[in-house]
């Protein structure tokens, strides 16, 4: 796994971006397209604003979704909330088409089979079996990374590429969907951004690839960590 020690999260945000694009522009040159499947938190909202700044041929780029949590439509706890407004309403008014940012239906009337039917939207845009041009990830203060949560039997689905958390013991109050382990680590490139003093003992074990927590059992063959000076001290 390749580190990069960045000043601070806006400096890390802003790399991060400048490091989409570029791939962007390499995918589609090779391929027509480019995909990505971008992860919740206050870094990578400040990621996608800087994206849109970016030179993007936004036309044939199609973002999914590493993880969301069953909530309403619009609810702040929703991630696609977040991405539409960093993306398109209130952040950079990115020129990508609508139909081209591919939300987790996590209001399916069965989200067992909407996580089945977002396989299939999967399948479709990046082969069969999927692979995804580049999956960005965070890292929790407890190693969790998407919605591969500690404990949780989706840790241990590898027949599926796309699951469902405990329905009974939630994770902060919500259940969640999320890709798995066989789907992220096929990406041709994984992006890591995490950022402040929290991250310090998880990053240490990220780097280590350690298997007791859930981020030290992804690929890290074509993986990239951006991190700050804060978090990166530990290294």
């Amino acid at each position: 796994m390749k580190i990069e020690v960045l000043a601070n999260d806006d400096a890390v945000a802003k790399a991060a971006a400048g490091v989409i694009a570029s791939q962007a522009r390499a995918a589609v040159a090779a391929r027509g397209v480019f995909t990505l499947a971008v992860s919740g938190g206050k870094t990578p909202w400040a990621m996608l604003k800087d994206l849109a700044s970016e030179e993007v041929p936004w036309s044939q780029v199609h973002v999914f979704q590493i993880d969301e949590r069953i909530a309403p439509d619009g609810d702040p706890d929703r991630n696609l909330t977040h991405l539409h407004e960093s993306l398109i309403t209130r952040g950079g008014n990115a020129p990508i088409p609508k139909e081209n940012i591919h939300a987790m239906p996590v209001n399916a009337a069965d989200p067992v089979e909407g996580a089945k039917e977002y396989e299939q939207t999967l399948r479709e845009f990046c082969g069969n079996p999927p692979v995804l041009d580049m999956a960005h990830l965070g890292l929790g203060p407890d190693g969790h990374t998407a919605s591969l949560i500690p404990g949780d039997p989706v840790l241990e689905v590898n027949d599926r590429d796309v699951a469902l958390t405990d329905p009974v013991n939630l994770y902060q109050n919500r259940r969640r969907m999320t890709l798995t382990y066989p789907m992220i680590n096929r990406s041709r490139q994984i992006m890591w951004l995490a950022t402040g003093a929290a991250k310090i003992p998880m990053i240490v074990k990220l780097k280590a690839a350690d298997p007791t927590i859930p981020g030290g059992r992804i690929a890290q063959e074509n993986a990239l960590l951006l991190t700050d000076t804060t978090a990166g001290s530990g290294l």
